[in-house]
C-alpha cells in the first residue's frame, strides 16, 4: 500500500465534505490525517462489519471539530458509509452530521463536540474496559484511543479526568495529542504556555514526543510503544501544522472555514489529487479496508472462540451479565423489596439501602460520589474500592471532580454498565454539560443529587439549591425524579433500571416519613393521586419530594374547614407529561384551582396552574441560618405555605 497517496486520499475526502457543504474546519482534516490513518491501520482492533463488536477498540475524537476527517477515515476504513453520506456533510438528516454522533453513523463511539468531554469520556471507557475485564477473567482486553488538541486540554474537564485516569493507572489508554499550537483566537501562547508533557509526567502518565506528524513511521513507533506500556495511561504529544499544505497553513485562519477555490486547486497540485477530490477513491478504500480485514480478522476469530467457551464454561449469573453488556436487560426492582420495612428516615439513607440491594443483585450496577459519598450515602458498604490494585471494585472515588465524574459514567454507559455517580444539588451545575451529553447519546446514566432544598440550613446559599431542578428538567429526552419516600425512590429506581435514557435522582437531607398512601408501581405514570378528595373536589395540591408530606397535612386540615382537597404527588414531570391525555385529565381536571407547591424555583410549573401566583415556590438565593429561620424567612414553613394555600383556596 502506498501509504502517501492514501492519506492524500483521506485529505482529498475530507477537504471534499467540506467545500460541498460550504462548512467545516479543514485545519485539522489537512494537519492530522497522517495521525488517524496509522492509527486506523495499524492498530485499531475493530470488524468494519460488526461496530458493536464488545471487544472492539475504541476511538474517541476529543476534537470533534475534525468530524469530515473521521467520516473519511471510517470510510476509508471500510464502514457502513459511501460518498453520498460524505457529500451529505452537515446536511439535515444525514448520517455525517457536524461533529460526531454516537448512534448515528457506524465507527463512531461517542458523541463528542464540547471540548474536554469526549476525552473526560475515554477514561470512564477505559475504566469499563478494565472492570469487565475483571470480571470476566481478562476476557476483554480492548484499548481506548483518543485524538484532541490544544482546545481539550485546556478545558478544566481534562485536567480533572487525566488527574483521575493516572491515578487509576490506566493502562490501556491512548491519548494522541495533535500539537500544532494554534486555536480559533490565533496562536495557542496567547493563553496556553505550560510544557504538556510534563503536565501529563506529573500526572502518572507515560508520555512521549513525535516531532514530525507527517511521518507514519515515527507516529507507528510511539502506538506500538504506547500499546506495549501498560503500567499507565500513555500520552503521545504530536508535533503538526495546521492546515498542512493550505495557503494559510500554520494559521487560525484556516480552522474553522472552508478553504478558497484557489487554495483548492493548488492543494489539489501539491498533493497530486483529482480535479474532483470525490472520484477515484474507491482502488484506496478496498486497500485499507482489506489490510485493516486481514490484521484484525485471526485475532477475532480467536476472541470470539474465547468468549464462546467463556459462555458455555461460566454460572448462569455471570452468563447473564455478559450477554446484558450486548442486550437491553429488563430489571424487577419492586420485587426486591416486597417484604421489605423502611423506618421513616433522611431519604439519602433510605436511598443508601436500596442501592446497596441493587448493587448485590446486579453486576452492572456501581458507581460512586465526587468525594461525598459519606454526606450523599452512596457508598455500596459490600463492595471494595475501585481502584488500580482492584478494578473489579464498584467504589468508585472520584475525589473532587464533579465535571469529570459525570462524563466517566457516561464512558461507563457507552460499554454497557448502569452506573451513577453523586453529589449536592447545587452542585449539578458542574455536572451539566455531562447530562447533557447522556441525554444526546441515550446514555442510563443516573446522576443522584442530595441535599435537595433551603432545608440544609446553616450551608447557606451556595449550597442551597433554588434553579437547580428548573435546569435539570429543561434537558430534553432527561427524567428528573423527585421521590417523597421509600415506596417512591423503589418505584424510580425501577423506572430508571428499565429505560436507556440518563435519570437524575434527587433526594432529602430531612428525614420524611413513609406515607401510607404512595405507590412504587405509580411512579412510572410520573404522577398520581396520594390523597383522594373526600366528596366534592375543591382544589388540587401538586407536590415533590419532602414537600408531599406537607401538602397532605394541609390537605387534612383544610377538609376540616369543609375544603376536599386532592393531593398529587408528582416524582417524575417527565414521566407524566408521557402520559395519555385521559389519564392526565383524570388526575389534573381541569375547572379546579391547582396550587402547586415546591420549595425551589418556579420554572416549568406554569403549565399546571392559572398563573404564577399558585405557585408556592423559592425564586431568590436562600441564607445561612438554623432550618426553621431559613424558611421563616422566605415564609416557606409549614404554617406559613398552610396560609398561603388556605387564601389562594378560598
Amino acid at each position: 500500500m502506498n501509504d502517501e497517496k492514501v492519506i492524500n486520499a483521506i485529505k482529498a475526502l475530507s477537504l471534499a465534505e467540506i467545500s460541498k457543504a460550504k462548512s467545516g474546519h479543514p485545519g485539522i482534516a489537512l494537519g492530522a490525517t497522517t495521525i488517524l490513518y496509522t492509527l486506523y491501520k495499524n492498530h485499531m482492533n475493530i470488524d468494519v462489519l460488526d461496530d458493536k463488536w464488545l471487544n472492539r477498540d475504541r476511538f474517541i475524537m476529543s476534537a470533534g471539530h475534525g468530524s469530515s476527517l473521521l467520516y473519511a477515515t471510517l470510510y476509508m476504513s471500510g464502514f457502513d458509509l459511501n460518498i453520498k453520506d460524505l457529500k451529505n456533510f452537515r446536511q439535515i438528516d444525514s448520517i455525517t452530521p457536524g461533529h460526531p454522533e454516537y448512534g448515528i453513523t457506524k465507527g463512531v463511539d461517542c458523541s463528542t463536540g464540547p471540548l474536554g468531554q469526549g476525552l473526560a469520556t475515554a477514561v470512564g471507557i477505559a475504566a469499563a474496559e478494565r472492570y469487565l475485564s475483571t470480571k470476566f477473567n481478562g476476557l476483554f482486553n480492548h484499548k481506548t484511543y483518543v485524538l484532541c488538541g490544544e482546545g481539550d486540554l485546556m478545558e478544566g474537564i481534562s485536567y480533572e479526568s487525566c488527574s483521575l485516569a493516572g491515578n487509576l493507572k490506566l493502562g490501556n489508554l491512548i491519548v494522541l495529542y495533535d500539537a500544532n499550537k494554534v486555536t480559533l483566537d490565533g496562536k495557542s501562547d496567547l493563553s496556553f504556555s505550560e510544557d504538556i508533557l510534563k503536565r501529563f509526567d506529573a500526572m502518572g502518565w507515560n508520555t512521549d514526543l513525535v516531532l514530525d506528524g507527517n511521518n507514519h513511521i515515527l507516529i507507528d513507533m510511539a502506538i506500538a510503544k504506547a500499546k506495549k506500556r501498560n503500567d499507565r495511561p500513555n500520552f503521545i504529544e504530536i508535533r503538526t501544522t495546521i492546515g498542512k499544505d493550505s495557503l494559510l497553513e500554520g494559521t487560525n485562519k484556516v480552522h474553522g472555514s472552508p478553504l478558497t477555490k484557489e487554495d483548492i486547486r493548488q492543494l489539489k497540485d501539491k498533493l497530486k489529487l483529482d480535479e474532483d477530490l470525490f472520484s477515484n477513491i474507491s482502488g484506496f478504500r478496498k486497500e485499507m479496508a482489506n489490510f485493516i480485514r486481514s490484521r484484525v480478522s485471526h485475532d477475532k476469530k480467536i476472541w470470539e472462540t474465547k468468549y464462546n467457551n467463556f459462555l458455555d464454561t461460566c454460572s448462569l449469573d455471570t452468563k447473564r451479565f455478559l450477554l446484558s453488556l450486548k442486550e437491553d436487560r429488563r430489571y424487577d426492582v419492586t420485587k426486591l423489596f416486597a417484604d421489605t420495612l423502611f423506618s421513616d428516615d433522611e431519604l439519602r439513607k433510605t436511598n443508601e439501602k436500596i442501592i446497596n440491594v441493587l448493587a448485590n443483585s446486579y453486576p452492572s450496577f456501581l458507581g460512586g460520589s465526587a468525594d461525598l459519598s459519606s454526606s450523599t450515602k452512596t457508598n455500596l458498604s459490600n463492595f471494595e474500592i475501585f481502584n488500580s490494585t482492584n478494578y473489579g471494585g464498584k467504589n468508585i472515588y472520584f475525589g473532587v471532580r464533579e465535571h469529570a465524574m459525570g462524563a466517566f459514567i457516561n464512558g461507563l454507559s457507552l460499554s454497557g454498565l448502569r452506573p451513577f455517580c453523586s453529589t449536592f444539588l447545587s452542585f449539578s451545575d458542574y455536572l451539566k454539560p455531562a447530562i447533557r451529553m447522556s441525554a444526546l447519546m441515550n446514555l442510563p446514566s443516573t446522576y443522584i443529587f442530595t441535599h435537595d432544598s433551603l432545608m440544609i440550613g446553616e450551608d447557606g446559599p451556595t449550597h442551597q439549591p433554588v434553579e437547580q431542578l428548573a435546569m435539570l428538567r429543561s434537558i430534553p429526552n432527561h427524567y428528573v425524579y423527585r421521590p417523597c419516600d421509600a415506596n417512591e425512590i423503589i418505584g424510580c429506581w425501577q423506572s430508571i433500571l428499565n429505560n436507556d435514557k440518563p435519570s437524575s435522582l434527587v433526594l432529602s437531607r430531612s428525614k420524611c416519613k413513609n406515607l401510607d398512601s404512595t405507590s412504587a408501581l405509580n411512579v412510572k405514570k410520573g404522577a398520581y393521586i396520594v390523597r383522594k378528595e373526600r366528596g366534592r373536589l375543591y382544589g388540587i395540591i401538586i407536590s415533590t419530594g419532602s414537600e408531599v408530606a406537607l401538602s397532605l397535612e394541609i390537605a387534612d386540615k383544610l377538609s376540616k374547614k369543609g375544603m376536599q382537597i386532592r393531593v398529587i404527588s408528582m416524582p417524575c414531570m417527565e414521566l407524566f407529561e408521557e402520559q395519555k391525555e385521559k389519564y392526565k385529565e383524570e388526575i389534573l381536571p381541569i375547572g379546579y384551582k391547582t396550587i402547586v407547591i415546591e420549595r425551589a424555583s418556579k420554572f416549568g410549573w406554569e403549565k399546571y396552574v392559572y398563573n404564577d401566583k399558585y405557585i408556592i415556590s423559592m425564586d431568590s438565593f436562600g441564607a445561612s441560618g438554623k432550618t426553621e429561620d431559613v424558611l421563616k424567612k422566605f415564609k416557606l414553613d409549614d404554617e406559613s405555605i398552610f396560609k398561603r394555600v388556605e387564601k389562594l383556596f378560598k
